[in-house]
Order: structure tokens, then C-alpha cells, then sequence
């Protein structure tokens, strides 16, 4: 593990984003089994792993155009993500909104996060 920041927050972009993919994965299985959740939770559980995958590809990028090419791949999944979580929290009664909560805004600081990345390397 990574020491950490704050409020739990992993200093590591990479580590942040291996556990927000964790996570969701985690939050899904407490959802309600239906057809809308079954296919909303697929696209979420792909766009959640794929931000910290793509972030990871541009760490390794040849070159600054494919370093941007990925980290903006990067942040397009982390605003999917808050989507599919936005909706998936809209539609459910969940027991617990909390976590669904704290996802959707990790997935916004995230794509935030990403932006700042983007703009300082341009």
C-alpha cells in the first residue's frame, strides 16, 4: 500500500485509481439484481477500471501526444463512470446511498484531477 493523504486519499494517481475500480466493483455487488442493473453495472465496472488502466498507459507514453491521448482516454472513462453511478444510485433504493455518493464525487474529483493533468502537460 501507499501512504495516504487527508482523508484516506492515496497520494498515488495509480493506486487512487486501482482502489476507486475496487471499490465499485464492491458496490456493485450490494445492488439489487435486475436487467437495468445487470447492464448498468457492466458499463460502470468497464469505465471504472479502464480510468486507472489508461492512466498507467500514459505514465509509459513514447511521447506527449500519446501521454495526452491517454490521460483524456482516462478522464472521458472517469466521466462515464460518474454517470453510470448517477444513474444507478437515481434508480435504486439503496439501504445505503453513502457509498454510491462517495464514488460518484471520487469519480468527478478524478476526472478533475485528470483535467489538471492535461492542461499542465499541454
Amino acid at each position: 500500500m501507499t501512504e495516504r493523504k487527508g482523508a484516506g486519499t492515496p497520494y498515488d494517481l495509480e493506486e487512487r485509481t486501482f482502489q476507486f475500480a475496487k471499490r465499485v466493483r464492491l458496490f456493485v455487488k450490494t445492488l439489487p439484481r435486475s436487467v437495468g442493473n445487470i447492464e448498468d453495472t457492466k458499463q460502470l465496472v468497464r469505465a471504472s477500471g479502464s480510468v486507472g488502466a489508461n492512466y498507467r498507459e500514459a505514465n509509459e507514453a513514447l511521447s506527449k501526444k500519446d501521454f495526452l491521448m491517454r490521460a483524456k482516454i482516462g478522464r472521458k472513462e472517469a466521466k462515464e463512470s460518474a454517470y453510470w453511478l448517477r444513474l444507478i444510485c437515481e434508480t435504486n433504493q439503496l439501504k445505503d446511498s453513502v457509498e454510491g455518493d462517495v464514488l460518484f464525487d471520487e469519480a468527478n474529483q478524478l476526472v478533475r484531477i485528470l483535467s489538471k493533468i492535461i492542461t499542465n502537460k499541454k
